[in-house]
């Protein structure tokens, strides 16, 4: 069941996480939400989006957990830039969380399904703790589903390497179609099933995206893994980076991210 996580938390992958928002990131969620609400965020990274939704529960209170009190300290630290008091932090494993039955309004998971070994089980536990009548909210990318222009061989052979990383690692990358299936197994009966997408196709979001991706290539925990288990060779991983380059290069360059959405109603 144990999944080891493919990004890991060099800067260039921080970067990328902390441009996420509620907003950008949570939209299918946001018309459920009440200022009463008590919410549980699963794999709260650096907290930016944790922020947000307790920004959005005046009256409620957030609960942002990871699997590492070191991870956790990166939510820690933005919900004190910006003055939060309504923010609880825990350190659990989503396949066993230790929270009693039936104890918040919504839990809310955003890119985490496709690093856990288990999904199904993280969803019953998901469902578990969130009382009748409330949510379970998870959005997940589908890397197969990734579409650019213009084509960059070098992007391509990415693309395969990333898959044989993650599953390698015992996760998912495509996890974003597979989401309705998971959560009818996890046993839902009420569930919204939506998509949405990030996308790229300005100067300055293709040299944002291009170039986070450039780096992280070579220098994030991926990179490490790849070389380690002999999927990738350092030049490999250049080449890759360059690829990158490219495209945040071309002025006809874009790139969409597709996203798979589910809102789970529990039910008693």
């Amino acid at each position: 069941m144990d999944a080891v996580y493919t990004h890991g938390h060099h800067e260039s992958v921080l970067r990328s996480h902390r441009w996420r928002t509620a907003e950008n990131s949570a939209a299918y969620l946001l018309p459920h939400l009440k200022p009463h609400m008590r919410i549980l965020d699963v794999g709260s990274g650096p907290g930016t989006i944790t922020a947000d939704l307790a920004a959005l529960v005046p009256d409620g209170r957030v609960t942002a957990s990871e699997v590492t009190a070191d991870a956790l300290e990166l939510a820690k630290a933005e919900v004190a830039a910006r003055g939060l008091t309504n923010v609880d932090f825990a350190v659990a494993d989503v396949h066993a969380l230790d929270h009693p039955d039936d104890t918040f309004c919504v839990v809310h998971a955003h890119q985490v399904l496709q690093h856990v070994g288990d999904p199904v089980r993280a969803l019953r536990e998901m469902r578990r703790v969130t009382k009748p009548g409330g949510f379970v909210a998870v959005r997940d990318s589908d890397y197969a589903a990734f579409t650019w222009w213009p084509r960059v061989p070098a992007l391509d052979e990415w693309m395969a390497l990333y898959q044989r990383v993650a599953r390698g690692n015992g996760g998912e990358p495509d996890a974003g179609r597979r989401l309705l299936s998971w959560a009818r197994q996890a046993g839902f009966a009420d569930v919204t099933a939506t998509s949405s997408t990030w996308t790229f196709a300005n100067p300055e979001d293709r040299a944002w995206w291009g170039g986070m991706w450039a780096e992280r290539v070579v220098s994030s925990a991926m990179a490490g893994q790849a070389v380690a288990t002999g999927a990738a060779t350092e030049a490999d991983l250049r080449r890759m980076s360059e690829g990158w380059q490219e495209w945040a290069a071309a002025g006809d360059g874009w790139l969409s991210v597709l996203h798979g959405e589910i809102l789970c109603r529990v039910t008693t």
